[in-house]
């Protein structure tokens, strides 16, 4: 059984902004390592979108977010290099080199001004707010005279 959800407002746009881009793995969305892409989760509600991102044992600094006519492109890369002291030598080393880039072309109903970013345990979480003109309206009663 497949469950599908619809959208009376904005059925078409939020197809291509779950389907679409979550499953292409095009050049839009590699790794230059071959290490595993991070699992992201998307959420909507009325406010807006949230897409958090599992990375753990990054730093904030480590994430680049970017916006460039409507694709909102999170990528990183992590080189870490142990420094050796003088006197001493390998016996063994292993090189630790992760990148990586996700992107995710926005739908017309994200506000792309006010898009936030925080890193918390190992998730990264990209808040994007609807604009307002997008957002539910409450149901109207209007009186019969």
């Amino acid at each position: 059984m497949t469950l599908a959800r619809f959208s009376n407002q904005f059925p078409s746009l939020f197809n291509r902004f779950f389907e679409d881009d979550l499953f292409d793995w095009s050049n839009r969305n590699f790794s230059s390592t071959n290490t595993t892409l991070p699992s992201v989760n998307i959420r909507e509600n009325p406010e807006g979108f949230e897409v958090e991102m599992a990375a753990p044992g990054l730093e904030k600094s480590d994430f680049k977010i970017e916006l460039n006519n409507d694709v909102l492109t999170i990528s990183s890369e992590k080189k870490v290099e142990d420094e050796t002291k003088e006197g001493e030598q390998f016996t063994k080393r292993e090189f630790s080199y992760q990148s990586f880039s996700r992107s995710f072309t926005l739908p017309v109903t994200a506000n792309n001004e006010k898009i936030s970013a925080k890193y918390e345990n190992g998730i990264l979480t990209v808040s994007i707010p609807k604009k307002e003109e997008a957002k539910p309206k409450p149901v109207k009663q209007i009186a019969i005279s």
